[in-house]
């Protein structure tokens, strides 16, 4: 059976309930007092975050692809717009699209001001230099081949940053922006804007040309916009009342909310009793043998998570923790076959989380599957390349921020753009081409997994970069190469867990038939420029008033620092990975060949791609529960009540996504005014 477009086909009934309970209508028009809201507090969320994450150590504002902050205030924004027409009947201060317009410019920004930029920015830009001893050898090694336009060059500078000024903290902020030594800052400043911001137009119109195949084609469910696209119903439809009164709904939020009261009272109240959350189970299995890759398995209970994965189609959840399953048999079974694979085959590798040679399959499966979604989209690919040289005929590729021409040549213009800031500042120019290609692959690959599996919280297993060591070899880099290459990829495309190009494609899908294109992509843009600008000001004020040693960046700074130490090794000794890395990666490349094979032919294949290429992701040692208790309830409840029962008790479900939320910005707000915050979620 030959079925481009298997989504469409095989979709499940939660699926075309959802297509259809909240289906868009043409014409649809946006006020410029929406995408103003949306700036204002975007901005605001910027700059408050880097001291709640950071110096109060408080539930991150941002916090994955469905951040916290943004969704606690849209929640208060949709009851003052309730409230406010309940007093001024008549008057529609924001409707239910402009909220969503407003909410979706703060996600956008949300994770720039943290792990999705800023968190490890500066730190990067200061290690080589802080950090070098004469036991290390950076000085004579690492220190010729930095560009001095990436880099401060004052040390006073990078000191001050690490240790804080003097007096800072008894400073205000102004005082402490007025004292750091912006002439040592600027110069690498405005060159690193250059390439992130120019990054940002590439994932701007990579979403674009991929929208209408992924969201008109395939049909593509978002399990993560299913909530907040409800609440934009009950407004518009003035059902709000109804919606929050619903009986499954306050049942479900009553769970969160008693969970996270309790908990949240004994972290500031020890003598309160506490539920747990989390459970080791990994003491319940065998350090060796068959299941010896359990041994650390963990459970944690995230109400919110639960109601994701239920939201999201069955054939993808139930992957989600199989893989995950799976993955942990395979250590234990090539244990008891006499494999015992060490970890120094790995070689060098850049991978956040990466620790096993088994894990290196990814770097295969990454490749087929991002094939696969090229495959799946050539006939729509081939209609923007027609546009995009004056060829078209017919009607042209429908058009989404940007029109399909300018979406195809900003894209072009835009990659070569980034290709040669590398090879001004040393890669050589087809390495050049290859590490930026490798970059935006993986994005897109993980924009697919994170917005069509509904995983809030995702992690690479393995980098861009890992994967050209293990098929080229570091020879292939020069030295000057891999360094700037590591510590680009280090910016913006190794830590996935609040990056910009899922939270775009979810932009997208929210104004995909709205009609004022040019004010929806120009605050869109404005927000970004002024996301970057103020995130990078308030972590410079940050550092400068209490100084990076005081600040808990253990993790920021450990993780930079291996990756000058694996640069350093690189460039020293430029020793390919072991034979076994080359056999997990064509091992991966098979099975995930096997799977899109599978899940393309056959309408009953029951296990979706995308599932494997979570396996070992850490997101997915603490989601694995979550989705399985999900596809758990969804699956019996679509076998026992069918659609019908799943339009009730969905209610549940989002209440408990609601309740997670709510009270996580609740411990968050009280947090600011103490010495410490209970987290609600996963950071």
């Amino acid at each position: 059976m030959n079925n481009d477009n298997n989504q469409n086909q095989v979709s499940s009934p939660a699926e075309d309930f959802f297509k259809g309970d909240v289906s868009e209508q043409r014409g649809d028009s946006i006020r410029l007092r929406a995408v103003l809201v949306g700036l204002v507090l975007a901005v605001t969320i910027c700059a408050i975050t880097p001291f709640n994450n950071v110096y109060r150590q408080s539930t991150p504002l941002g916090g994955g692809h469905f951040p916290l902050a943004p969704f606690f205030i849209l929640m208060c924004m949709t009851l003052l717009v309730a409230f406010i027409g309940k007093v001024f009947r008549g008057r529609t201060w924001l409707t239910g699209k402009e909220l969503l317009v407003a909410w979706v410019l703060m996600v956008l920004v949300s994770g720039i001001a943290y792990t999705g930029l800023v968190r490890t920015f500066f730190i990067n830009l200061s290690v080589p230099h802080h950090f070098a001893t004469l036991e290390n050898r950076w000085e004579e090694v690492l220190k010729p081949l930095l560009p001095k336009a990436l880099y401060p060059q004052s040390q006073e500078a990078i000191e001050g940053l690490y240790n804080g000024i003097s007096g800072g903290r008894q400073m205000g902020w102004w005082q402490v922006l007025q004292q750091i030594p912006w002439a040592a800052w600027l110069p690498p400043l405005l060159v690193w804007s250059s390439f992130v911001l120019l990054c940002f137009f590439v994932m701007i119109c990579l979403v674009n040309i991929f929208s209408k195949q992924w969201i008109d084609n395939e049909r593509m469910n978002f399990p993560l916009l299913q909530v907040p696209l409800l609440i934009q119903e009950a407004v518009d439809k003035n059902e709000l009342r109804h919606f929050l009164t619903n009986r499954f709904l306050l049942a479900g939020l009553l769970v969160p909310v008693f969970l996270h009261l309790i908990n949240g009272l004994h972290f500031y109240y020890p003598a309160v009793p506490q539920i747990p959350t989390l459970i080791l189970a990994g003491p319940y299995f065998p350090k060796y043998g068959l299941f010896s890759g359990f041994h650390k398995l963990k459970i944690y209970f995230y109400p919110a998570f639960i109601g994701f994965a239920f939201l999201t189609s069955k054939q993808i959840s139930f992957s989600f923790w199989f893989f995950f399953i799976l993955g942990s048999l395979l250590i234990g079974l090539l244990s008891v076959l006499g494999y015992n694979i060490p970890a120094a085959s790995l070689g060098i590798t850049f991978g956040p989380t990466l620790s096993r040679p088994e894990e290196t399959q990814m770097i295969g499966a990454y490749g087929i599957f991002f094939l696969f979604l090229v495959w799946l989209a050539r006939y729509h690919l081939l209609d923007v390349l027609r546009e995009a040289f004056g060829f078209g005929k017919g009607n042209p590729p429908e058009a989404g921020w940007l029109s399909t021409r300018l979406s195809f040549w900003g894209f072009v213009v835009g990659t070569f753009g980034i290709m040669i800031w590398g090879h001004y500042f040393g890669i050589p120019f087809w390495v050049s081409f290859l590490v930026v290609g490798a970059f935006f692959m993986v994005m897109l690959v993980a924009s697919r997994v994170i917005c069509q599996g509904g995983i809030a919280y995702f992690t690479l297993t393995v980098a861009p970069l890992d994967g050209l060591i293990a098929f080229l070899g570091p020879r292939f880099f020069t030295s000057v190469g891999i360094l700037i290459a590591a510590v680009a990829q280090k910016a913006l495309f190794v830590d996935l867990r609040e990056s910009l190009m899922p939270s775009l494609l979810h932009a997208r899908k929210i104004t995909n038939k709205m009609v004022n294109r040019r004010m929806i992509i120009g605050g869109i843009s404005l927000t970004l420029v002024a996301g970057v600008a103020v995130s990078f000001l308030a972590m410079l004020a940050l550092c400068y008033k209490f100084g990076i040693r005081e600040l808990q960046l253990d993790w920021a700074t450990r993780t930079t620092v291996a990756v000058y130490e694996n640069i350093h090794s690189l460039v020293e000794s430029p020793v390919s990975p072991g034979h076994w890395v080359m056999v997990f990666s064509v091992m991966g490349a098979l099975i995930m060949l096997i799977l899109v094979i599978c899940y393309h032919r056959f309408y009953w294949w029951p296990i979706h791609p995308i599932g494997y290429l979570t396996a070992y992701s850490s997101a997915m040692r603490i989601l694995w529960f979550s989705f399985f208790l999900g596809w758990l309830c969804n699956a019996l409840c679509m076998r026992y009540g069918g659609v019908v029962l799943f339009k009730k008790l969905r209610y549940l479900f989002v209440g408990f996504i609601i309740g997670d939320f709510l009270m996580g910005g609740i411990w968050a707000i009280i947090g600011l005014f103490g010495d410490a915050s209970f987290q609600v979620l996963p950071g």
